[in-house]
């Protein structure tokens, strides 16, 4: 455990990165991509893929500066999207650098992202498109992201995991290739890979939101606004609002979902153990591991140290169960 200067906190730079580019040795590049995050005590996660590079990390301003400069250095990487914001706590309390078959699981072979994407549009015209009658706007995030925040319009297809567009898109979409549709996801790389799925299916007329929600809520004044809520992030944050502020939702650690001020005043909230989408998912055992975790990481708090924690290895299949709930209690 690290100690922490409680009178001289630092703040955490985070950067959020992807590049959609052909990676033929990217097995080659995981120890000393590794390396570098670690000795610039960078933490977070990223996957290399053939198909490219995706990842959060976070740590001090110099640090992630000197990863991504190190990353640069390498022509592959010289059109790396990168967009950044500021948290008070460490979002990430270990360093990954996972190979993976894609850096975004489409699940479809042979989709390019990097060569047949959508046409990008910019956050300042993202309005207008968007606004058009003729326009069929996606969502193309998951259902427990949409339910905290989207665009006003936007279709939910409703899905637990990227890998059920595609289907949504066969069942869902119609099959006109003249018809206009824009996509917009997080930061922008399931929107590239989704419009090229599109693309490749014949469809003409695709769009989206260069940069994602993360540089909507970061370029465009909230009275100029279409965005509804908040927007879902992978990092300790939870949520943030325009100005990439920190929202208010926080995350069940017991079933990693979010959870807001109210769901924290149910009668089935206990911090660090259960929340109202997850109550009766547990068995006893793992309520009283939760319970010693929670114990552990409010010691750690009072000792201004930081706590790593554990792995939970239910907590995939119980977030998948509390998703298979919503979706029924509410028709689908």
């Amino acid at each position: 455990m690290a100690n922490i200067d409680s009178e001289n906190t630092p703040r955490y730079l985070v950067a959020a990165l992807y590049q959609f580019v052909t990676l033929p040795h990217f097995q080659e590049l995981q120890g000393p991509l590794l390396d570098v995050c670690k000795s610039s005590d960078v933490m977070g996660t990223i996957l290399l893929a053939q198909e490219g590079l995706n990842g959060t990390v976070a740590g001090p301003e110099s640090g992630i500066e000197a990863v991504i400069n190190w990353l640069k250095d390498h022509h592959e990487f010289s059109s790396l999207d990168v967009k950044y914001s500021w948290a008070d706590e460490p979002p990430f309390y270990r360093m990954k650098v996972r190979l993976k078959r894609e850096i975004v699981t489409l699940g479809v072979e042979g989709v390019d992202a990097a060569g047949n994407a959508g046409t990008y549009v910019e956050p300042q015209d993202w309005n207008a498109l968007i606004a058009d009658p003729e326009v069929t706007v996606v969502d193309t995030r998951n259902d427990y992201e949409v339910a905290i925040g989207t665009f006003k319009g936007a279709l939910n297809p409703e899905t637990t995991s990227f890998r059920e567009l595609p289907q949504w898109v066969n069942d869902k979409l119609e099959a006109d290739p003249k018809a206009k549709i824009a996509m917009f996801c997080t930061g922008g790389i399931r929107c590239e890979k989704s419009t090229a799925f599109l693309k490749e299916q014949g469809f003409e007329n695709v769009y989206h939101l260069k940069g994602g929600i993360l540089k909507y809520l970061e370029q465009v004044p909230v009275e100029e606004s279409l965005w509804q809520g908040e927007c879902f992030v992978f990092d300790q944050r939870v949520s943030v609002r325009h100005g990439l502020e920190p929202g208010r939702y926080d995350m069940c650690h017991a079933c990693r979902m979010p959870i807001s001020n109210e769901d924290k005043e149910s009668l089935y909230f206990e911090a660090g153990v259960s929340c109202p989408h997850c109550h009766d998912r547990h068995s006893q055992q793992q309520r009283k591991r939760f319970t010693d975790r929670q114990k552990q990481m409010e010691l750690a708090k009072v000792r201004n140290e930081n706590h790593i924690a554990a792995d939970i290895p239910a907590a995939k299949e119980i977030k998948k169960s509390v998703r298979r709930k919503l979706r029924e209690e509410n028709g689908h």
